[in-house]
């Protein structure tokens, strides 16, 4: 093999290692990282869902207060929550205006979920491209696939 075509394989093999693969594990994490900020609000939801339906208007309940220490704390009130909104910000809402605000979010962390599905699936599709340029360059047979089901 001549050192020109090495010299194109290294510089691939390198591209793929440097920028590709580090670009992948970024979006996967950040995706993650959405994923559970989706998981935070549809719980949410589900709790003031219950607090509806079942018409509480006081709650006993244990709050973290760092290190895994608990306390007792009482809420005599629950028709209002505080929601963090982001940047360390908490709001008032109702519990009406606390289920529009989740909407919203969760149709917002959707959307961003579908953008980094795309780009995780472009980065893949890109890895895939260069490893099929350097099995060219190699003149490596193409392997064949099978029909059918894949165990």
């Amino acid at each position: 093999m001549d050192s020109l075509r090495q010299e194109k394989i290294q510089k691939f093999e390198e591209f793929v290692d440097r920028r590709l693969k580090p670009d992948l594990v970024h979006a996967i994490v950040e995706r993650d990282k959405i994923f559970d900020q989706q998981k935070i609000f549809s719980d949410l939801r589900k709790n003031i869902e219950n607090l509806e339906k079942n018409s509480v208007t006081s709650l006993r309940t244990l709050v973290n207060l760092g290190s895994e220490v608990y306390m007792q704390a009482e809420v005599p009130d629950t028709q209002r929550i505080f929601v963090d909104v982001g940047l360390g910000f908490h709001v008032e809402f109702t519990w009406s205006e606390a289920l529009k605000f989740i909407s919203l979010r969760e149709e917002k962390l959707e959307r961003q979920i579908e953008e980094y599905t795309r780009l995780i699936a472009s980065i893949k599709a890109q890895i895939k491209l260069v490893c099929e340029g350097i099995r060219e360059l190699l003149q490596i047979p193409e392997e064949k696939t099978v029909e059918g089901r894949v165990f």
